[in-house]
């Protein structure tokens, strides 16, 4: 197995669900980053997660990132929520985000703001104001969720 589908296995064990794992640079520093987000959902929004969980699965990881290191050096693991308003960098990320707001940016700039209904093979279905688009993935420059307050 993956170090990803062990760290994804960890991450189910809770019940919640892995959204990505990435390693990044900020400040000199390498982070390994684990963003998580919960299965359930509550007036039509997911539930949060409580830095309780956040520390209690880093506790889980940390373990298996001794004997399988994702970087090679010095590195900080970080865990945490996905976020309310996130990047959505791969078809995965919009299948986890139906029936969230979204904002995509495709082909010929034009831009399509409105809930994600589904995704179909790499189909992805936004309900605008006007009507139902369809976007095909590999036409997406940018993509996010986003909240309206």
């Amino acid at each position: 197995m993956s170090l990803q589908s062990d760290i994804e296995s960890i991450v189910k064990s809770v019940d919640l669900e892995l959204y990505d794992a990435v390693i990044v640079s900020e400040n000199d520093e390498t982070i390994y980053r684990i963003s998580i987000m919960s299965k359930e959902v509550e007036d039509g929004k997911r539930k949060g997660i409580s830095l309780d969980t956040c520390v209690e699965l880093t506790h889980m990881i940390s373990p298996l990132l001794d004997v399988t290191p994702p970087v090679s050096g010095d590195y900080r693991l970080e865990v945490g929520t996905a976020g309310i308003e996130r990047k959505l960098m791969n078809i995965g990320h919009f299948k986890k985000s139906v029936g969230e707001k979204v904002s995509i940016l495709h082909s010929g700039k034009e831009k399509t703001r409105g809930v994600l209904l589904k995704v179909e093979g790499s189909k992805v279905f936004v309900e605008s104001a006007e009507e139902t688009v369809e976007v095909e993935f590999n036409d997406i420059i940018k993509a996010k969720t986003y909240f309206e307050w």
